[in-house]
């Protein structure tokens, strides 16, 4: 989405009407997640996907429609036929796609929307994709986090849509997947009614990266922090050894900390910098800087705790957290000894482990061959 964003503000601050297409809603094996987004430029200029190839010829022609009538469009493309001309998806997954033209004109807040982006603070648009009267369709409201007075944080609160009802019940819905970092298409009656339909409202979340920690400055956390990098963490590796924890043994991390990992962890969840999207990999297998920390990260609400070590190690550390007063239902959180069973030896390959464990764990997979399984490809999470 990155690339798609520079090249749309470039043309948006140029005046350039452009097609933008985003994915809002997928079913079954779609290829692409919500927010995928292709922009198709008055030079015939494509950037970005939103099927892997699939449709995207059939999302071209219809965006380069769209800037021609002005006309927004809420277009399903389903599994293809026996046709070899036929458009679909040969996954055999459906999604939901809004084509709109976006400009200076269409678009005013496209530059507070990219500037925050940029600066790393979370902002959210929230976009009529369907109505039952058209010319709400492309209807959109930023969202930003509540400060805790019910005022939305970095700006005055933005005119919105037509009414407070619909206006409030988007704002409050689009604030809680914002903080969870998740993109989704929500419905609601015409005017904002939670339980009625005929509004879809498309929430695409820009959350800053979610958060890596990876304790214990060894050879397999530069592989850890590597593909930590890789699959859009910002990654902070923290030692309390200051000849480890150097910034040239671990050039893939976002930021090297020299300090005990127990106190370094918990000055972050004080400054607010953890949340439910964080993970967190204990390296150290040394129970003087494992035990504190994995006593800490046990009782947050995390997406991953995972400890290396051997059996005997994690047996140890076990009967020392459970001295340490954490229940059964803690401990069952713990992920170790860390990875899935892939036969992994060195830190690469390890590194791959701990990398499937995390996502395994995010989107419900079970870690087998999928040659070996029946049913959906993707999981919804």
């Amino acid at each position: 989405m990155r690339d798609v964003l520079d090249d749309l503000r470039a043309r948006w601050e140029m005046g350039e009407k452009v097609g933008l297409a985003t994915v809002v809603a997928t079913f079954r094996s779609a290829p692409r997640a919500p927010g995928a987004a292709m922009l198709v430029g008055p030079d015939d200029a494509v950037v970005g996907s939103v099927s892997g190839g699939c449709v995207e010829g059939a999302v071209y022609e219809l965006a380069k429609t769209v800037v021609e009538t002005d006309s927004p469009v809420l277009q399903r493309y389903g599994v293809s036929d026996d046709d070899a001309f036929a458009v679909g998806l040969t996954c055999g997954g459906i999604l939901d796609i809004f084509v709109e033209a976006v400009s200076q004109e269409t678009f005013p807040e496209l530059g507070e929307v990219a500037d925050a982006i940029t600066a790393g603070e979370p902002i959210a648009v929230a976009t009529i994709v369907a109505h039952p009267q058209p010319e709400r369709i492309g209807r959109r409201v930023l969202v930003r986090p509540a400060d805790g007075s019910g005022q939305e944080e970095g700006s005055e609160r933005h005119t919105g849509l037509w009414s407070a009802r619909a206006d409030d019940a988007v704002r409050e819905d689009a604030r809680g997947l914002l903080a969870a970092g998740r993109s989704d298409t929500l419905e609601y009656g015409p005017d904002g009614e939670r339980r009625g339909e005929g509004m879809r409202v498309f929430v695409n979340s820009f959350a800053p990266k979610p958060r890596m920690f990876v304790f214990g400055a060894i050879d397999f956390a530069a592989a850890v922090a590597r593909i930590g990098s890789f699959l859009g963490y910002a990654v902070t590796v923290c030692d309390a050894r200051p000849i480890f924890a150097t910034h040239s043994r671990f050039p893939e991390a976002d930021e090297v900390i020299v300090d005990w990992p127990h106190r370094y962890l918990a000055e972050q969840v004080a400054a607010g910098a953890v949340d439910p999207r964080s993970v967190v990999c204990v390296l150290t297998h040394d129970p003087k800087f494992d035990v504190p920390v994995l006593e800490l990260a046990l009782r947050l609400d995390l997406a991953y705790v995972g400890a290396m070590g051997s059996r005997r190690t994690h047996d140890d550390r076990l009967a020392r957290l459970r001295e340490a007063g954490l229940t059964d239902a803690e401990l069952a959180h713990l992920s170790s000894p860390i990875g899935l069973d892939l036969g992994a030896r060195t830190p690469e390959e390890t590194a791959v482990s701990i990398a499937a464990e995390i996502i395994a764990l995010r989107w419900g997979g079970a870690g087998e061959r999928l040659q070996g399984t029946a049913g959906p490809i993707h999981h919804a999470g």
